[in-house]
């Protein structure tokens, strides 16, 4: 994570109720109190803060996967689920728990989770609140030309690892399924370079479970994700509204509230965390000043530097 603070309770609340029993979040050059309110909740014993060692010639994604699979204690894990902040495991069967869904793996090494993306909602301006009830616009159903996955994985059956899968199974024999428990041929996890899945379409699958990823939530916080920077060190137009990643992202033409099921003991563990004075402090000091910052940077002249022409106008 960079710069998540007005986000980042949420997020850790929601995943510890489904079961996670460990919670690690790697931080690098944070300037807006998220590394200090990851501090507080180490105190508290709620997760794990590690500061990203930011290895040469690695992004800090890279990074922290090579740290985070070095680790004597991560070895000791039976799984591992790498997601973003903007990331959010929805499971669709059982009780919606993580013990529902590792229940499907079986004797799996690997879970391909498949994104399901989440749109704007027609908002251009984030007013404040929850993540997960603002944004319920989202994908009607899966479509093979923006397919992409998280992974849910065994640590012990591979040498390493990169955002969006693991890599250098130890064993020839190792085992993809799909989030419906279908086999699926594991090509990619032996592809050093190779970034994605690319399943066949009738792979493709929301069953049992997805990722709901909310990659813009509103324009001016997709927008403020120039400032931040991208999590594989790159840079680019990609966080420019009307860009490829942008289009391919903000979908609405469904709506999707399943995720709201946990919403009564979401909200009960996020005021249970906001009662501490000091993460209370935190993350209303990072609420506040994100809104100073966005209304400073986000200027109408920036806002439309930082806006891709529509398609039809690119050569």
């Amino acid at each position: 994570m960079r710069n998540e603070a007005p986000f980042l309770l949420e997020w850790v609340a929601y995943h510890s109720l489904l079961g996670f029993n460990r919670i690690y979040v790697y931080t690098n050059a944070c300037t807006d109190g998220t590394d200090l309110m990851l501090e507080r909740l180490q105190q508290m014993d709620v997760l794990t803060h590690v500061h990203n060692p930011m290895s040469d010639g690695l992004g800090p994604q890279e990074s922290a996967m090579k740290d985070f699979l070095a680790r004597l204690d991560v070895q000791e894990l039976d799984w591992v689920l790498h997601i973003d902040a903007d990331e959010f495991l929805n499971v669709r069967t059982g009780q919606g728990r993580v013990a529902d869904l590792l229940a499907v793996a079986g004797d799996a090494d690997v879970m391909a989770l498949m994104w399901r993306p989440f749109g704007n909602n027609g908002l251009t301006r984030w007013p404040g609140g929850s993540v997960l009830e603002t944004f319920t616009a989202t994908q009607a159903r899966p479509r093979a030309p923006n397919a992409q996955h998280k992974s849910l994985f065994r640590p012990r059956s591979f040498g390493a690892a990169i955002d969006h899968m693991p890599k250098e199974p130890v064993s020839d024999g190792v085992r993809l399924i799909n989030s419906a428990g279908v086999p699926c041929a594991p090509n990619a996890l032996f592809s050093r370079h190779q970034a994605r899945y690319r399943l066949p379409v009738e792979n493709l699958s929301w069953e049992n479970a997805y990722i709901n990823h909310y990659a813009v939530r509103s324009d001016d916080i997709f927008l403020m994700k120039n400032v931040r920077g991208d999590g594989m060190g790159r840079v680019s137009q990609k966080y420019f509204l009307n860009s490829k990643f942008y289009r391919r992202q903000n979908k609405n033409g469904g709506r999707d509230t399943s995720i709201l099921c946990h919403k009564d003991a979401l909200d009960a563990r996020v005021a249970e965390l906001m009662s501490d004075p000091v993460l209370g402090f935190l993350h209303t000091q990072s609420l506040e000043a994100f809104f100073r910052t966005r209304d400073r940077v986000l200027t109408p002249e920036r806002i439309a530097e930082w806006t891709a022409p529509p398609p039809a106008e690119q050569g």
